[in-house]
């Protein structure tokens, strides 16, 4: 099964794809969003060109659990998601990939950590649906 996933930001969206008969995920691209919009153009042409039968959404969580302050844009992101395309759409949760990608992305000399967070979050899934 082909999967994407996005890691949600206002400014920049990380987007990775994963194989689940490999259990391999890569860093695919950052989607650049202008003035805080979505930038749902670049999302739909990913979705068309990969077709996944997933998509992943970072679920942004306090380390407490509690939803932090960009939840209710994720959650809107996500609806949208479900509006403009019939994949089945997850969220999973999202806390430390920023930081877990910053050091990937530190040892191969990378500017982004977006898309590597992105892929982070497939990796995870991978681990959690065993």
């Amino acid at each position: 099964m082909q999967i994407i996933s996005f890691d949600y930001g206002t400014k920049k969206i990380g987007v990775a794809v994963g194989q689940t008969q490999t259990k391999t995920a890569s860093p695919l691209n950052v989607i650049f969003n202008k003035k805080n919009k979505t930038n749902w153009d670049a999302i739909i042409e990913i979705i068309e060109e990969w077709k996944p039968e997933l998509i992943l959404i970072g679920m942004p969580l306090n380390m407490d659990g509690t939803d932090s302050e960009i939840m209710k844009r994720v959650v809107n992101f996500k609806k949208k998601l479900k509006n403009i395309s019939s994949v089945k759409c997850e969220f999973i949760d999202e806390r430390l990939t920023t930081f877990e990608a910053r050091l990937e992305v530190k040892d191969l000399n990378i500017k982004t950590v977006d898309s590597h967070a992105a892929k982070i979050l497939i990796e995870n899934w991978f681990n959690i649906e065993k």
